[in-house]
């Protein structure tokens, strides 16, 4: 409750802000950085003096080894450059104590640490942080693909299984762009961009923060507010979790993984409307991607374009199915 209080006080002042400064996209992207490396700065000087924790990895071939790493300052990435060259660029995501935990992300106690892969024997949670990591980079792309005389408001980003065939990303263009529908070539335009921050090899760094400071984040964000106060109310400790990637700076409902060099293969393969939403007519990017670990022949990869370029439903929440009445019969839970 004390959440969703304190976070109509802060929409409130930032909307009357967000009217009076009609910033551009580059200047609103350059006011998120820096109110973004404030926080982490911050963050970082609530540990000024050096303290070991333990470290005990897991996995493959690690079994019994122990590390002293810095708190506060050391991430798992850390630990993987005392291990083996593998491990630094193989690792996407790490699991801290048996939960996903980004790779950059400090570590803040002694803790059992395991490295995941996509090679790994179970692949799902790295799977799925990658399918959220592709997400983010295509909304990434489509905030800085038109000049910055236009728009681009990202709605919250659909959770989706990798076997839905293709990740996506919910926008709302400017209402100049109501008309426009894009070509091939518009598309291929879009892929160039994705793989050019591919090719960039960007960290996707994570920052926890409290809902006040993702609300200035994004004060210049009609859509945003509403995502923040729904994600702060979900968390445990009523806190949202930020990346940022080069100059962009996103809300993530997950983990992402380390960097975006993980990505190999990558193309934007369709933008469907999805009609009249609260910010305007919305908008769903679809794409398709393999890691660095796996790729796939052309042909192989032509069939996966195809069912890619084909709408992904996401139910919306008032369309999930109910639970039952209390008084109706539930079903056997087996002998």
């Amino acid at each position: 409750m004390a959440t969703r209080t304190i976070c109509r006080v802060f929409k409130r002042r930032f909307a009357s802000a967000a009217e009076a400064l009609r910033l551009s996209p580059a200047e609103i992207r350059s006011e998120r950085n820096a109110i973004f490396s404030r926080e982490q700065a911050r963050q970082r000087a609530v540990y000024p003096r050096i303290e070991k924790i333990e470290v005990s990895m897991e996995g493959p071939g690690l079994d019994g080894t122990l590390l002293i790493m810095n708190r506060g300052m050391s991430t798992p990435l850390s630990c993987a450059r005392h291990l083996t060259e593998y491990h630094v660029t193989n690792s996407a995501l790490a699991l801290v104590d048996g939960e996903p935990w980004p790779l950059h992300q400090p570590l803040t106690r002694s803790c059992s640490l395991t490295l995941l892969t996509f090679k790994d024997a179970d692949p799902t949670i790295v799977n799925q942080a990658y399918w959220r990591s592709c997400a983010a980079l295509l909304g990434q792309v489509l905030e800085t693909a038109f000049k910055d005389d236009y728009t681009v408001e990202l709605l919250s980003t659909p959770e989706v299984p990798v076997i839905s065939g293709a990740f996506c990303c919910d926008v709302v263009l400017d209402p100049q762009l109501d008309s426009w529908t894009p070509s091939e070539e518009s598309l291929r335009s879009l892929s160039k961009g994705a793989l050019q921050l591919i090719h960039q090899d960007l960290a996707w760094e994570p920052l926890e923060v409290t809902p006040p400071v993702a609300l200035e984040v994004f004060s210049h964000s009609r859509c945003k507010k509403e995502e923040v106060e729904q994600k702060a109310s979900q968390s445990p400790n009523g806190t949202v979790m930020l990346y940022r990637c080069g100059d962009h700076v996103l809300l993530s409902g997950g983990p992402l993984v380390a960097r975006t060099g993980l990505c190999l293969q990558y193309e934007v393969t369709a933008l469907h409307s999805l009609g009249p939403g609260p910010w305007g007519p919305r908008r769903r990017a679809q794409g398709l991607s393999l890691p660095l670990q796996l790729q796939a022949h052309h042909t192989v990869w032509k069939k996966l374009r195809h069912r890619a370029q084909k709408l992904v439903d996401v139910p919306a929440p008032e369309e999930a199915t109910p639970p039952p009445p209390p008084d109706s019969p539930q079903p056997p839970t087996g002998q």
